[in-house]
């Protein structure tokens, strides 16, 4: 182990900082706390550049925190069995705060929604995210980074896409396979269809997996936490359903909440008659493009007794919604609002 001589005089280890030196993290400190061995994380610097950003004063080359975040994850993804060079790239990837799938057909980016958040020990403990069991659908199954993920939808692999994506809901919920897998990978899909003129089949291919898993998942809790249920539809006309898909899904594994999907493409009668007969505590109503988000007809459904609110969500509504309708602009403050309103 390398040392140098502190103020008294006396060897010390190199990654215990000298006084004065910047808070931080040396690479024999790193090495030990991840279990990787020292010469393994210099090659991840050199050959991916995943290494110390700072030094300190003293000329020491040091860790910081956001450091060792990168490479507590590229260790995890590894270990998991993803490729090294695969693992780097999606540590390095920018976060994404996104909730709607971009494309022409599909709904664009929003950049106020919040970024995903990886799975923790503590999430496990307190019940929010369900651990794998051997009969589990995706159980054995590694969790893909975006690019694997992107190349077996690519190359019209559905049984892995199911596989993949069921795993990672297991194992980090429906927030961080949403945000982190599902959405990068329809920017990939997209992208490509621009850039080369590819048809729509890897497109349809990818939506039909991501929809059977979050389907599986939005089911009535054993012991659901509302007495009226939360109804989510599209407006009509409007084909976009992934999103409202994985809310409910997200509402009824993490917040225990009864959900009812009525889908894409809900006339506002049927919505209407569909309260009537539910008297749901929330209904949120989807709207992606400009043409399905006349806010005319939210202010024409019945109004119940007990009342009913109406959260309205998507990129597609535009100004005049009415008064009593709360909008919305990401997962989280949707999930916020109709928790409150169940309350």
């Amino acid at each position: 182990m390398a040392t140098r001589m502190d103020e008294a005089g006396r060897a010390v280890p190199e990654d215990v900082p000298a006084p004065g030196d910047e808070p931080g993290y040396g690479i024999g400190a790193v090495a030990r706390r991840l279990g990787v061995p020292a010469p393994t994380l210099r090659t991840w610097n050199l050959r991916y550049g995943i290494g110390p950003s700072h030094r300190s004063p003293g000329g020491h080359r040091r860790y910081d925190t956001a450091d060792l975040r990168r490479l507590e994850e590229m260790n995890r993804l590894i270990k998991l069995g993803v490729p090294a060079a695969d693992a780097a790239r999606e540590v390095l990837r920018p976060g994404a705060a996104r909730w709607e799938v971009p494309s022409e057909r599909l709904p664009r980016p929003d950049p106020g929604l919040g970024a995903a958040v990886p799975a923790t020990q503590g999430d496990l403990a307190r019940g929010r995210i369900a651990p794998v069991t051997p009969d589990a659908p995706g159980a054995g199954a590694q969790v893909p980074t975006v690019a694997m993920l992107a190349r077996a939808a690519v190359a019209l692999d559905s049984q892995t896409v199911a596989e993949w994506i069921g795993a990672a809901l297991e194992r980090h919920g429906v927030v961080w396979t949403w945000e982190g897998l599902v959405l990068p990978v329809f920017e990939t899909i997209c992208r490509r269809q621009a850039e080369t003129g590819a048809s729509v089949e890897i497109e349809h291919l990818f939506s039909d997996r991501v929809l059977a898993a979050l389907t599986r998942l939005v089911r009535r809790p054993d012991r659901p936490v509302n007495d009226r249920p939360v109804l989510l539809a599209c407006a009509a006309e409007e084909q976009h359903s992934l999103p409202i898909y994985a809310l409910a899904a997200e509402l009824a594994t993490v917040h225990r909440l009864e959900t009812r999907v009525l889908g894409a493409r809900t006339p506002y009668p049927a919505l209407a008659d569909a309260m009537r007969r539910l008297s749901p505590g929330v209904v949120f109503v989807w709207s992606q493009r400009p043409e399905t988000g006349d806010p005319a007809p939210l202010g024409s459904l019945p109004a119940l007794r007990p009342a009913s609110r109406i959260v309205a969500g998507g990129p597609g509504w535009g100004d005049g919604l009415p008064p009593s309708v709360t909008f919305v602009t990401s997962f989280q403050e949707a999930v916020t609002r109709i928790r409150e309103a169940i309350r």
